[in-house]
């Protein structure tokens, strides 16, 4: 049986851990060589190892999403390691959470750098290289369908109290995507949007206040008050927060070639939950 997405190059930022790094590996498994993206180059090696030991090829292209320069290293890893680019996922994030009126610029802005500027710098690197790609197989008579994978949340949908700067950005990435399925369909590309509710990652299952993440030099407190997990997951109608491997193949669906003529969709994968 062939792979759906055999010979594919699929580029995942933020792959090292959680969602991401599911969808690394769910994208391998089905063929895709995977150029692996994360804050730190050990969690990056680790996904890639993972991929290599399943029988996949996969490298790494470690750094901070939102730094000026990582869009041209990124996109330049996949065409110097494998002459390609058919899958982009802007995965890469974290929260960062205040109430309006005591949240700093800092805060505001740190979201929008990586839950939107980051996929707008790597989205506009890509397109002369897609563009390139799209017109030599238009010439040979081979056209390809490639695809944008943008992630965004239902606090971007429905908005959460404590993430304005988060659910603004959240919000802004579904906009993107509409307007790039409205540019990029005639390079052959569809642009979709994955919004995710409860997944269990370190992010959600860390006891608030307990554990942290160095990012940019700050200190990140990572995780949510128990008791407000537990009252969350009884608003979910599946009962329960998503798995990184659910939610990864939320994303797959945009990425095989059955999704080839779906293209400015925002689909919600969150047990049914719609709102807070």
């Amino acid at each position: 049986m062939t792979l759906k997405l055999d010979g594919k190059v699929a580029l995942v930022t933020g792959s090292g851990r959680g969602i991401g790094r599911s969808i690394a590996l769910k994208l391998a498994s089905e063929g895709a060589r995977v150029v692996v993206n994360d804050l730190d180059d050990e969690p990056a090696q680790e996904t890639v190892q993972a991929i290599r030991r399943a029988g996949g090829d996969a490298c790494a292209c470690a750094g901070n999403v939102a730094a000026p320069d990582f869009a041209g290293r990124f996109i330049g890893t996949a065409i110097e390691q494998y002459k390609g680019l058919d899958i982009i996922v802007n995965n890469a994030g974290y929260t960062w959470d205040n109430v309006i009126q005591k949240m700093s610029d800092e805060q505001w802005q740190a979201m929008l750098n990586v839950h939107l500027t980051a996929p707008f710098r790597i989205l506009r690197a890509a397109q002369p290289v897609i563009r390139a790609l799209g017109k030599t197989e238009a010439e040979l008579g081979r056209p390809v369908v490639r695809k944008v994978v943008n992630i965004s949340s239902v606090a971007g949908l429905f908005g959460n109290a404590g993430q304005a700067n988060y659910a603004a950005a959240k919000a802004g990435i579904v906009g993107m995507t509409q307007t790039l399925a409205k540019e990029w369909g005639r390079m052959n590309v569809a642009v979709n949007c994955v919004a995710f509710g409860l997944i269990n990652t370190r992010l959600t299952t860390s006891v608030a206040g307990v554990d942290s993440a160095m990012i940019d030099g700050r200190d990140i407190k990572l995780g949510v008050n128990p008791d407000m997990l537990s009252a969350l997951e009884r608003t979910i109608p599946l009962g329960r927060g998503g798995t990184p491997d659910e939610a990864a193949g939320a994303v797959y669906l945009f990425c095989i070639p059955e999704s080839d003529y779906v293209s400015g969709q925002t689909l919600m994968c969150s047990g049914g939950l719609t709102g807070f």
